[in-house]
């Protein structure tokens, strides 16, 4: 997700240009007193969200931290968690890292994570809390307490997070790549959905950042 490439890419970075329009979102992300729920993801040319595949620069980096500067808290599901948390508290501690990486960790460890986890309940990473009882329930509440909105960049959480209807848009960072394979977003939902589009971003690698929002009915 927002640099869910964390592991495979971690040693990798080159220049980037400005990147205007982000800023202007932030009206966009509310929705009354209520803060929107945004899905974000690197993904392939073909569809693949596997995270070893694609193209981890310094722009792609800062393009995910200033998305993450406007929004209120983080949500993961405990596979995305964990492969964060294995890469990105270091990074933070490396006064040698790339300064795009570091920027990122660096607020990464700030921010208000949010886990989804059945299986796990001690998450000793900085800000970090679980997700407790209904999910649909608890993940409205956490987008009421959360005005400036709720980042989500697991596909697997993201995929039931659809199903209840509750993600608002969906920021996909789209990756000249071919990869073969899978996984593929949104794996099972029962039916289409419409979504509009609010921007389009051209990175210098090629990579397109796709701003969409759920259609009106």
């Amino acid at each position: 997700m927002l640099a869910s490439l964390a592991k495979s890419r971690v040693a990798r970075s080159a220049e980037r240009p400005r990147t205007d329009g982000l800023a202007c979102r932030a009206q966009r992300r509310r929705i009354g007193a209520m803060g929107l729920l945004t899905f974000t993801l690197n993904v392939t040319l073909d569809g693949c969200c596997d995270h070893r595949e694609g193209i981890a620069d310094d722009e792609l980096h800062r393009y995910f931290t200033e998305l993450m500067d406007e929004s209120g808290a983080m949500l993961f599901g405990r596979t995305t968690y964990e492969m964060m948390e294995s890469a990105w508290p270091a990074v933070a501690r490396d006064e040698k890292a790339q300064p795009a990486m570091r920027e990122w960790a660096v607020k990464l460890e700030a921010k208000p994570k949010y886990v989804v986890s059945a299986s796990r309940r001690d998450f000793p990473w900085n800000n970090t809390f679980r997700i407790e009882g209904d999910l649909q329930e608890a993940v409205r509440q956490l987008k009421e307490k959360t005005p400036r909105g709720v980042l989500v960049g697991s596909p697997t959480l993201a995929a039931g997070l659809e199903r209840l209807e509750l993600i608002d848009e969906y920021r996909l960072v789209v990756h000249p790549i071919l990869a073969g394979h899978g996984p593929t977003l949104f794996q099972g939902l029962e039916r289409s959905r419409r979504l509009e589009l609010v921007s389009t971003m051209r990175l210098k690698s090629g990579v397109m950042a796709l701003h969409y929002r759920r259609a009106a009915s």
